[in-house]
Parts: C-alpha cells; sequence; structure tokens
C-alpha cells in the first residue's frame, strides 16, 4: 500500500530472450541472495532468500510482467514489501500521522503553542529517521532489483550496431 513501487520500461530484446537471460538466476544485493523464478501466470517473480539472515529486514518482493511488442518487451516491474515485514513500517507511519494530528489539534485548540511544536517536531524527527532508514534499506533493494531486471535486458553496443545493419 504505502511501499508499493512500479516501473514501466520498454527493452529491445524480445520476450523469450529476456526471460531466459532472468528465469533461474541469483541475484547478491547487499550480501543477500534474491532468486528469479517464473510463476504459473507468466510473469516472473524475484525473492529474497531469508533463511539465513538473522537481522531484522525488511525486504521486497518483486513481480515482473513481460509483454511483447514486436522485436522489443514492454516490461512492468512491481516491487511491495512482504507482508511479514508491513506491520513494523506501517505502525510507524500511523504513529507519525497522530502526532502531526496531535499537534494541529493543539495548535488550533489550545493558547499553549509550544506543545504543538514538541509534537510536530518529535513527528518530524521520527519520520526523518524512518525515512533515511527506509531509503538506505528497503528502497535500495527496490532500486538494485530494477536496475538488474532492466540491465538484463540491454543489448551489448556491437550487437544492437550489427543488428541496426541488419547483419
Amino acid at each position: 500500500m504505502f511501499f508499493t513501487r512500479t516501473h514501466r520500461c520498454q527493452l529491445a530484446i524480445q520476450k523469450e530472450d529476456l526471460k531466459n537471460r532472468l528465469i533461474g538466476r541469483h541475484v547478491k544485493i547487499h550480501d543477500l541472495d534474491f532468486e528469479v523464478f517464473e510463476d504459473e501466470d507468466q510473469s516472473l517473480i524475484i525473492e529474497p532468500h531469508t533463511e539465513q539472515i538473522e537481522a531484522i529486514k525488511t525486504l521486497p518482493t518483486t513481480e515482473v510482467k513481460l509483454t511483447a511488442a514486436g522485436d522489443k518487451t514492454n516490461v512492468v516491474i512491481i516491487s511491495k514489501m512482504r507482508t511479514l515485514d508491513s506491520g513494523g513500517p506501517q505502525l510507524i507511519v500511523i504513529f507519525c500521522a497522530f502526532l502531526f494530528i496531535i499537534s494541529v489539534v493543539l495548535m488550533v485548540t489550545s493558547r499553549e503553542a509550544i506543545l504543538s511544536y514538541i509534537f510536530a517536531g518529535l513527528g518530524v524527527v521520527i519520520f526523518s529517521a524512518f525515512f533515511i532508514r527506509m531509503q538506505t534499506g528497503y528502497f535500495d533493494y527496490v532500486r538494485k532489483v530494477r536496475s538488474y531486471v532492466t540491465n538484463k535486458g540491454e543489448v551489448p553496443a556491437q550487437a544492437a550496431s550489427m543488428q541496426a545493419l541488419g547483419i
């Protein structure tokens, strides 16, 4: 809900070639192994292997939908937070929202502005720390998985020039 990211792109490679480049591969991101496999609805799933980690991490599950468009492939990459991991971040966002609501209500109804500023400042500090942590953790995984998929779909420069010449 809050943490779902969708990326659309078109790659200059055929759908089956891209599938063959991705399926069964393992991606290592920050010493964590992600595996690519095909789902029953013909989309690709990229899931982390979390059996070996003992630290608490918020990790994405990524679905890659491929659609053939002639010699190119339309790719939709949807990264969602695992259901197991979603509780903590959602609670932090809701808590920060309550802090902001309380500060606005206190500002409107009370003559004591200092208490309102304290609640607003506390909300900003907590949300800022949370935002930085999510950018260096969860969203970094999302960016790196997206980059991996798009890099696998790139045609090497020599092959692209030969393809453009019709060789």
